[in-house]
């Protein structure tokens, strides 16, 4: 299985058709699944896509891409702390659909896609920053959070990645699609469960 998701997600063409449509592909998405929503997990599922959506813009705002090794912020606890980030943000949403076999899943489904993800990512990595990356990974787990070393920088946060990453942007797009589904959720459909 692993062998042909890592196909799938190293696929070049299925890659950029992914990334030209995921707006569109986001918003058919909850258009389908709207009348599904359960008004009573707005507040949780809110919690923990927020909570994804924080872990995203601390990324934004210690993420100086390809310009530097960032070793900082979150990432003095996890290499890949965006793509935590952005399981979080996608899991709040789904579990307004109140259905643990949908969230499984998910959650087995992104781990394949991050792994490939994280695969490429790091390949294209080594050669920039050379032995300071071997370093980096020999100390920082790749996927699961530990407690960073004494002297890392945890508390990093800068405003002008953060506008250089367009953070805003992001946590405006998340709030948005949150507001649409709420409004939904209370006044929108008679087929509403909950």
């Amino acid at each position: 299985m692993k062998e042909t998701s890592n196909g799938l997600f190293h696929h070049p063409g299925l890659r950029r058709f992914l990334v030209r449509m995921r707006a569109p592909i986001v918003i058919v998405g909850m258009v389908l699944l709207a009348q599904f929503v359960r008004s009573d997990w707005l507040l949780p599922g809110f919690v923990v896509s927020m909570l994804g959506e924080f872990i995203q813009l601390w990324c934004f705002a210690s993420l100086d891409k390809n310009s530097t090794l960032t070793a900082r912020g979150p990432y003095t606890m996890v290499r890949n702390p965006m793509y935590l980030g952005r399981f979080f943000i996608l899991l709040g949403f789904l579990m307004l659909l109140a259905s643990w076999w949908v969230l499984l899943a998910y959650t087995v489904l992104y781990w394949l896609y991050m792994d490939a993800r994280v695969q490429r990512e790091e390949a294209h990595l080594r050669p920039i920053f050379g032995a300071a990356y071997a370093e980096y990974c020999t100390t920082v787990r790749r996927f699961l959070p530990c407690w960073p070393a004494t002297g890392q920088a945890v508390g990093y946060w800068s405003w002008q990645l953060f506008r250089k990453n367009n953070a805003g942007f992001n946590l405006a797009a998340t709030l948005a699609a949150w507001a649409a589904v709420a409004t939904w959720a209370i006044w929108g459909s008679p087929l509403l469960v909950g």
